[in-house]
């Protein structure tokens, strides 16, 4: 008599495309904090961006976490999303590239100073940096205060 065995993984492998677009309405988007959409029940990290968690860091007056969570959620108030993920993040998020109303959240934060952006937008922090906006604010706790590189 002759046994065949039929070895099977512990876990079924699953396919994970290289990117996938997710897309909620107006009425699904929430900003969790200043780099987090939850689309429905999709959680999903800005991707390119630094910001400081709550409490980490005075612009001025404000939170920095604060104020730029404030700035995310006037891009996507009453606006359907739309955005390309591309990767998780070390606590396993979904990272990706999102837009509202024509306009590229992630581009947005950097260029209104309320995130460091990844080198390929530097020009748009630089902006920032140079008219003082958001995380550059005069009087603002330097980046380098919160902010580690990878």
């Amino acid at each position: 008599m002759t046994l065949l065995a039929t070895a099977f993984p512990r876990e079924p492998m699953r396919f994970v495309p290289a990117e996938q677009r997710w897309s909620a309405g107006a009425a699904e988007v929430m900003v969790v904090d200043a780099d987090t959409l939850r689309l429905g029940e999709r959680v999903l990290r800005l991707a390119g961006l630094a910001v400081p968690e709550r409490g980490m860091a005075r612009c001025g007056a404000v939170d920095c976490a604060a104020g730029a969570a404030d700035t995310l959620a006037r891009l996507v108030r009453g606006r359907a999303v739309e955005c390309l993920v591309h990767g998780r993040d070390r606590l396993g998020r979904a990272l990706g590239r999102c837009e509202a109303g024509g306009v590229s959240l992630n581009r947005a934060m950097a260029e209104a100073g309320w995130a460091l952006a990844e080198p390929a937008d530097a020009v748009l922090e630089g902006a920032a940096r140079d008219a003082g906006r958001g995380l550059f604010t005069p009087g603002a706790t330097p980046p380098e205060a919160w902010h580690r590189s990878s």
